[in-house]
């Protein structure tokens, strides 16, 4: 991505604002917003006029609006991740809050109901990567310890097992299996109740038996985990404001 960007803020119909990143591309050949768990994203082709760009934007504020709000994601987005700031955030579907800390090694830790993160001082733009990464592997650490888990009590009841675990963030996915039968799990259910990270691991080890979603593979399904349903339709209202929340932290 080359060109300018930036942020413009539109005044919604119903008086709130929303915050979109705006940007041109050599190859773009209109205008396009669309909208992810980042956010709201404008796209242009380079030496469009701002009005025109402004003007697309105030034209689709209605539509823009309804799907924020479908996705259940704020209007300006999750607020950045700004070095020694305080901060909450959800983990493993708890309210959190994460604080930073001077020390000479760096290390992130939970102490009582705190995210602890340790790092030098002083805590500016170039601790914040060091920051980054020990989330990342906090995260990786949480959704790998519920997991050993359950792979340990349910592959022994459908008789077959995995040949892997990864885990990184996903756009839109949950989880995957692939023709090696290695799982791929999306970090950001480090940030969901155990139960939504248990239905997704469920998911995936089914599809070692039957590889479609027919009638049978949910079925499968629910004998393994009976409340499927309740933890799938909670990652459909909340799954797209954990990824923005995961955005915001590791990149």
């Amino acid at each position: 991505m080359t060109g300018q960007d930036d942020y413009l803020e539109l005044s919604t119909p119903s008086g709130g604002a929303i915050k979109v990143r705006r940007s041109s591309h050599p190859r773009a050949r209109r205008l396009r917003l669309t909208v992810t768990s980042s956010g709201a994203h404008l796209t242009y082709p380079e030496g469009t006029h701002p009005a025109q760009v402004f003007a697309f934007l105030r034209q689709h504020g209605e539509w823009l609006e309804s799907k924020l709000d479908e996705l259940h994601l704020d209007h300006d987005g999750p607020p950045p991740l700004l070095p020694g700031a305080p901060t909450l955030i959800p983990l493993r579907g708890e309210t959190t809050q994460l604080i930073w800390r001077q020390g000479v090694y760096p290390r992130i830790e939970l102490v009582d109901d705190k995210l602890v993160l340790t790092l030098p001082k002083p805590h500016n733009e170039q601790s914040l990567g060091a920051a980054r990464s020990l989330l990342h592997s906090f995260l990786q650490a949480q959704i790998r310890r519920d997991v050993s888990r359950w792979f340990a009590r349910y592959t022994p009841e459908l008789n077959l097992a995995p040949t892997g675990l990864r885990i990184k963030p996903l756009k839109s996915l949950w989880g995957s299996l692939d023709s090696r039968d290695c799982v791929t799990l999306d970090l950001a259910l480090a940030l969901a109740p155990p139960e939504a990270l248990k239905y997704v691991v469920v998911h995936e080890l089914c599809h070692l038996r039957i590889r479609d979603h027919s009638p049978r593979f949910w079925a499968l399904v629910a004998s393994l985990y009976p409340d499927w349903k309740t933890q799938r339709d909670w990652l459909k209202t909340r799954g797209h404001a954990l990824k923005a929340e995961l955005g915001r932290l590791i990149t």
